[in-house]
């Protein structure tokens, strides 16, 4: 179980995303691993937790920096829950980079956008629906896909060396949930 899956079992929002506030000192016995080592890493800005969940910490109880406890209140608007289920992800991880053929692969979404949702419900995800990808792979990706979000022109594979753009279809993506499902190098 990842920290974030324990930390909601703990947390128990409800349907609205919003939950009671959860003392630190409840980190003990089956949570233990959610003690707050520096700052509240499992929960910051850029972990799963905080793109699905508002994540709000409260300093106030005690003297000095530490944060004396959490909760979510409320979802953050438009965005899916990015998480990936256990079991594939450690499918995925078990694998090499589809673009370097490196071990120690990070499991990446295929569509970039997100724009599936039936990917986005942990229920409904197939293994077919990730990738491996060496962290510098996916950062490239990440990249190219916010780029073409914002412009609607999709990645030129042959800048990184491949012999053609794009497997069918145009530059233009189409906007459609597998609009990117034919783009070279970004996904298998």
């Amino acid at each position: 179980m990842t920290k974030t899956e324990l930390f909601l079992k703990l947390d128990q929002p409800n349907e609205n995303g919003v939950s009671r506030w959860v003392n630190a000192s409840e980190f003990v016995d089956e949570y233990a691993e959610l003690k707050f080592g520096n700052g509240a890493s499992w929960a910051r800005r850029e972990s799963t937790l905080a793109k699905r969940y508002i994540v709000e910490f409260d300093k106030s109880i005690t003297p000095g920096n530490g944060i004396d406890r959490i909760r979510t209140n409320g979802f953050n608007s438009g965005d899916y829950s990015q998480h990936i289920r256990s079991d594939i992800k450690r499918e995925i991880c078990s694998q090499r980079c589809v673009v370097l053929g490196t071990s120690n692969p990070e499991c990446d979404h295929k569509n970039g956008r997100k724009n599936e949702d039936r990917v986005m419900k942990n229920e409904d995800q197939k293994i077919s629906d990730f990738q491996p990808l060496s962290k510098p792979a996916n950062d490239a990706k990440r990249q190219f896909c916010k780029e073409c979000k914002r412009t609607n022109i999709r990645f030129e594979a042959k800048k990184l060396g491949y012999p053609m753009s794009y497997y069918k279809g145009s530059a233009i993506h189409s906007g459609e949930e597998n609009g990117c499902e034919d783009a070279i190098g970004m996904i298998r």
